[in-house]
């Protein structure tokens, strides 16, 4: 796959002009990607889905995606009409972020479901057959899981283009279902250190060949925390542009991201 450069702003509520023009401007500089976190419980930020659609309909050609939507908060058939959407009001410049689920604590405050891992794992995989369930030209779609159902549901409409779903996953579960059912990976450098990298890579490609798939076909993708300075290096992701240059290449040609 060629190598694609993004950037990922917070969604703070009260820097939102700000946000604009600084994904406008990593269009017209060429970056390929925007993430945004999804965060619901958060007091500061805004709503991660109406955010993506002001920025989709202020942008052209940079593609857009939530970095990760929170399942246990987005009800996944929801989640397959939104992301749809957007990729049609984009002209297919719409990708699918999906998680399990973390900070439990504040997701159970404002409603969603608490999930032992083991549940989290399950109701993810439930949630990838739904999502391409009701993005698919079936007539009608069902679905009996522990955790989602669909009883005679009306697909449609149907995306822009063949969504991507990316997987923020970190734990031997998680990461196998990525090899067995998603397009790609979707760890930040904040949780998943670079020497791991390889290793967890290597779960992955394990399990989509044990599924008869071709661990090349699953995106890597990498989110990456760090300053660019001026100065001499502080720390990884932390110096000189040199210093990113020498680190981007090595996650690249010796991590696979």
């Amino acid at each position: 796959m060629e190598i694609q450069f993004g950037y990922f702003p917070t969604p703070y509520a009260d820097d939102y002009p700000a946000i604009v023009r600084t994904v406008r401007l990593a269009e017209t500089l060429g970056l390929d990607l925007v993430g945004i976190q999804d965060h619901p419980y958060h007091r500061k930020h805004m709503d991660t889905w109406t955010l993506l659609a002001a920025l989709a309909a202020q942008t052209e050609r940079i593609r857009l995606f939530p970095d990760v939507a929170s399942l246990p908060l987005r009800p996944p058939a929801t989640l397959a009409k939104a992301a749809a959407s957007l990729d049609l009001i984009s002209d297919g410049r719409f990708e699918l972020g999906l998680g399990a689920g973390a900070m439990w604590d504040p997701i159970e405050a404002i409603g969603g479901p608490r999930r032992s891992p083991a549940e989290a794992v399950a109701a993810l995989s439930e949630a990838i057959d739904v999502i391409r369930l009701l993005w698919s030209d079936q007539p009608s779609a069902s679905f009996e899981g522990a955790h989602y159902r669909l009883r005679g549901a009306k697909p449609g409409p149907r995306p822009a283009h063949d969504i991507g779903i990316w997987l923020g996953a970190y734990k031997p579960r998680m990461l196998r279902l990525i090899g067995r059912k998603a397009d790609g990976w979707l760890p930040s450098s904040s949780y998943v250190d670079p020497t791991r990298l390889h290793e967890q890579n290597s779960l992955i490609s394990e399990a989509a060949t044990e599924a008869g798939r071709d661990p090349a076909g699953i995106r890597r993708l990498y989110n990456i925390f760090g300053r660019i300075t001026d100065g001499e290096s502080h720390d990884r992701h932390d110096g000189p542009v040199q210093q990113w240059v020498d680190e981007l290449t090595e996650l690249t040609n010796e991590q696979g991201m």
